[in-house]
């Protein structure tokens, strides 16, 4: 390539520029909005407009979520930015308009690479599917919001609170299927679709992921990846091409299967966050009546029982001295009736949590695992994807044990109630009268009912029990509410009492009956929150089934060695799929070999047995004049690069240049086109690329004041920001303007000055063009010292 002597440098208007008080390791544009994802050393993910660089917001690391970001991709409608974090091995779904997780999930490596599609392909099955999405809206009744005086954040925002009702469908986003596509070290390569669902993970690729695509259509997964032995031998560079068909043959079927899959997966979280709420809701302080019973128990003289000494005062109407001192002195008159206002007001919590919040999500849970069932019975459609009819209904009866398990804390929840209101109210009147307090007519009024009722609630919850002091370290679980939200596997300290009830006697002495699959499990031992993870096991368990079905089906279409990276550096690895093609993606890689730095752009087909469609699409070599620091595909049509001056050139500037592809396309069966050999490594192959000389023409900038490093362009939206080599200074540039005014002043001026000197040529390559300038042997050391660092693309 000849850079033009009568052309003058494009301008790429500036519209910000800024120092940053910490490194960046990433950055991301958003597809649809003038909008950059940053991510910093520090772990803080911040959104920065366009217009003057100016932050949005940031959302600092926690330890809930993690403070090592690895990856960035936005969803392509633009409202959701995925990151991925090495530390916690977790990938957290943030809200655009505020620093928010919406959905977080946990992989099982860390994450190097991840990339966001959506499914261009259209049809009728599909928009038929599109339109019937509203259905279950239609059918289910809206979830309530969630209180959010009840949640407690810690840096993470729920999407079901009261001021964010309508953020789940944020989250679900829009029908039409993207996939959310997620590479690890060790060939850990998994699909999310929507963003949150697994349905494949992917085996049989070797080597930690720098860079992947998922075709448009799903047709094709191509992946690079570096390959290392041991850490004394070279890495390897090496291409994958993937064949999912199966994914591109049942598409219709695997987007409802997926928009199922997303749906169980959000209502499994706000069944998560309910029981969260309850939890909140549930408070210490209803513990303290447990805790002094104990305590009086170690410290009373007597040998009365407690239960006794509490008899004796319901009957006789008089307490022992130790009894009077543990009421008047530890529980006074006004604690205790600070506690039962707590009672009554967590309790009433927790009832209406249960009833409009467990209930509705486990009924909507309900609904969707019974349609995911009958699509699994229509085995013609679904089968070949795994879905398993039987592992649903296990599902399915999971669910409904999690449902009785709520239906009997709402029993114990009730039954505490009016225990308690009718304890506190007697033992509330028996302490005014020790104290000799005026008693109101109204409270001092107590039937026989009223004293039979206590006394069957002082006999069944005051009794001592040395085994449950060794267990919990009290003699007494008067509280019964509690054990129900403990996140822990022991068994129930107090499970309700069924003997007498008529239809666990009917059960019991039923055989057949008793293990009907009509008949939902019950299990009288086990807290909620056991019977909650038993259910969230089950579900996982049989919706992972797809995901391995779908992964084992990928095969390897293609496989070649790009090179070594032995005495090289190498920074971009990135995969493009044509916008206007889904069959065609290119794959575009830099490395710095001796004194020359080169871009090779490959193009591939989906169909590998296309000779002619696969093959070089460009390789640029940069000579003498300029190395290439930065690549990235701006669109189908140009290549971004950051350009820098060798020693030889006065200043060693940076350069910001356009490379246009389409000044060196040719017909496809163009004679003597470069077909590769598989069996070599493509850096062995480049000698027998045809070149030819092209011109560069005004599609460069220098970028004054700015030792450049990296860039990352969108454009779709015409834009691209530079980032300095010390990680914190960036520039922001329009692509398309015209020059005008006084910047047209300066530029010509500049032009002018590079005019005067020999023009610059760089030599393109293969099927098409290639630029070049190179760095000299003597720079070598500095080159390899400012790639220390590396940016993720």
């Amino acid at each position: 390539i000849l850079r033009n002597p009568s052309c003058v440098s494009s301008i790429f208007l500036t519209v910000g520029e800024k120092q940053l008080p910490q490194e960046v390791v990433f950055m991301a544009w958003s597809p649809k909005r003038d909008l950059i994802a940053l991510a910093n050393r520090a772990g803080e993910v911040l959104l920065h407009r366009l217009a003057n660089f100016q932050r949005v917001w940031s959302l600092p690391p926690n330890e809930n979520t993690g403070k090592e970001v690895t990856a960035l991709a936005w969803r392509p409608d633009g409202k959701i930015l995925a990151f991925g974090l090495t530390d916690t091995k977790r990938i957290i779904l943030c809200d655009v308009e505020k620093p928010e997780s919406l959905h977080s999930f946990s992989v099982d490596s860390s994450i190097t690479y991840m990339h966001w599609m959506e499914v261009t392909e259209e049809s009728s099955v599909l928009t038929s599917f599109y339109n019937a999405e509203d259905e279950s809206n239609l059918l289910l009744p809206k979830l309530p919001a969630l209180p959010k005086n009840y949640i407690k954040t810690n840096h993470v925002f729920y999407i079901f609170s009261e001021e964010k009702s309508d953020e789940i469908m944020k989250l679900l986003g829009d029908v039409r299927l993207n996939a959310l596509v997620l590479g690890g070290s060790s060939g850990f390569i998994e699909i999310y679709a929507y963003g949150m669902f697994k349905i494949a993970t992917v085996t049989g690729v070797a080597g930690s992921c720098r860079g992947l695509c998922l075709s448009s259509d799903l047709k094709s997964l191509s992946v690079i990846t570096e390959i290392q032995d041991s850490s004394d031998s070279e890495a390897e560079i090496t291409y994958f091409q993937l064949d999912t068909s199966l994914l591109s043959s049942y598409l219709p079927e695997v987007t409802r299967m997926a928009r199922k899959f997303t749906h169980i997966s959000t209502l499994l979280q706000y069944i998560k966050l309910s029981l969260t709420c309850m939890c909140e809701a549930w408070e210490e302080i209803l513990m303290q009546m447990d805790s002094r019973l104990t305590k009086f128990v170690q410290e009373k003289n007597t040998t009365t029982s407690v239960q006794d000494e509490f008899m004796q005062l319901l009957l006789w109407g008089k307490a022992s001295l130790e009894l009077q001192a543990l009421l008047m002195n530890q529980l006074t008159v006004k604690g205790l009736k600070k506690l039962g206002q707590s009672i009554e007001s967590s309790y009433s919590s927790i009832q209406k949590l249960v009833i409009s919040h467990l209930q509705s999500g486990s009924e909507a849970l309900l609904y969707h695992l019974s349609e995911l069932k009958g699509m699994a019975l229509w085995k013609q459609k679904y089968e070949s994807l795994g879905l398993d009819a039987s592992g649903i209904e296990e599902a399915i009866t999971a669910v409904g044990s999690f449902i009785l398990k709520a239906n009997e804390l709402l029993q114990v929840i009730d039954s505490s109630m009016k225990n308690f209101k009718a304890f506190f109210r007697w033992l509330y009147v028996a302490m005014l009268r020790m104290s000799e307090d005026h008693v109101l007519p109204e409270l001092n009024k107590m039937t026989q009912k009223d004293i039979t009722f206590v006394a069957d609630f002082l006999t069944e919850h005051f009794n001592e029990a040395p085994e449950l002091y060794n267990r919990k370290g009290k003699y007494f679980n008067v509280e019964r509410v509690g054990q129900y939200l403990k996140d822990e596997d022991d068994d129930l300290v107090s499970p309700p009492n069924t003997e007498g009830n008529q239809w666990f006697n009917f059960l019991k002495n039923s055989t057949h009956l008793k293990e009907s699959p009509l008949l939902f499990p019950y299990y009288p031992e086990k807290s909620l929150h056991f019977v909650k993870k038993q259910m969230e096991g089950v579900i996982d368990q049989c919706l992972q089934k797809p995901a391995d079905v779908i992964g084992k089906s990928v095969r390897q279409a293609f496989c070649m060695s790009l090179y070594k990276t032995s005495q090289r550096y190498f920074s971009t690895l990135f995969v493009k799929w044509n916008d206007k093609a889904s069959n065609i993606h290119y794959v575009l890689f830099t490395i710095l070999e001796s004194s020359i730095s080169k871009i090779y752009i490959l193009r591939r087909h989906t169909d590998t047995s296309r000779s002619v469609s696969n093959g070089i699409l460009a390789l640029f070599y940069f000579y003498r004049c300029y190395s290439c620091l930065d690549a990235h595909f701006y669109d189908d049509e140009t290549v971004t690069v950051v350009l820098k001056e060798s020693v030889e050139q006065e200043g060693k500037e940076r350069i910001l240049a356009q490379l246009p592809l389409s000044s060196v396309y040719t017909d496809e069966d163009q004679e003597g086109e470069f077909i590769w050999d598989s069996t070599k490594r493509l850096e062995e192959q480049s000698g027998e690329i045809p070149t030819r000389t092209i011109f560069l023409e005004n599609q460069w900038r220098v970028l004054e004041n700015m030792k450049a490093q990296y860039v990352a362009v969108n454009g779709i939206r015409k834009v691209s920001c530079v980032l300095s080599s010390n990680l914190r200074h960036v520039r922001v540039f329009e692509m398309d303007v015209e020059d005008d005014g006084e910047v047209e002043e300066e530029e010509e001026e500049e032009i002018t000055q590079t005019a005067a000197g020999e023009p610059e040529e760089l030599n393109q390559s293969a099927d098409n063009q290639e630029s070049v300038c190179g760095a000299s042997a003597e720079e070598l050391p500095d080159e390899a010292e400012e790639h220390e660092t590396s940016l993720g693309p």
